[in-house]
């Protein structure tokens, strides 16, 4: 993975930006598509919506121009496939992110999950997998989540427990 990262931050590092910490942005950056990504494939149904969502959340995240997303998105999607678990992903965001970012992390991998007008009991058991191995406690995931279920406009009682 990261040979891989290191080819694609390679395309796109500014003239005169510092290589280690372009490297770490862009390492975030994958890491964080990944997860996004991963959310999105996590109830079967690939919706546009989601798609729509990872794509906006990682704009603003990291103010991609629209080449720069493609490619990201592109990169990510083949890291994510290659993974053999979520750690690789985890261990990247906890070294390079404060609390409040990887809060943040987890509130947009909520709206990623609920963008389409359900919660799945899948989204649910990743969203708690991830916010654990992003050491994010209980009270900050059920605010992440309850910020996440008023942005997309679901309701309290749609499934998928706290």
């Amino acid at each position: 993975m990261i040979a891989g990262i290191k080819e694609f931050f390679s395309q796109f590092i500014e003239p005169g930006t510092r290589p280690a910490a372009a490297g770490g942005e862009k390492a975030l950056q994958v890491a964080t598509a990944a997860l996004l990504l991963e959310m999105m494939r996590m109830d079967n149904r690939l919706a546009d919506a989601e798609r729509d969502s990872v794509a906006q959340t990682l704009r603003q995240q990291f103010g991609l121009d629209p080449a720069q997303l493609a490619a990201l998105m592109s990169f990510a999607e083949q890291e994510a496939r290659q993974a053999s678990g979520y750690h690789q992903f985890t261990s990247l965001i906890n070294k390079a992110c404060d609390a409040g970012q990887k809060v943040r992390i987890v509130e947009n991998l909520w709206r990623v999950a609920m963008c389409d007008g359900h919660l799945d009991a899948h989204e649910s058991h990743l969203m708690r997998k991830i916010a654990d191995l992003l050491h994010v406690g209980h009270a900050d995931y059920i605010a992440a989540k309850q910020r996440a279920r008023e942005a997309t406009g679901l309701p309290p009682s749609t499934g998928g427990g706290a």
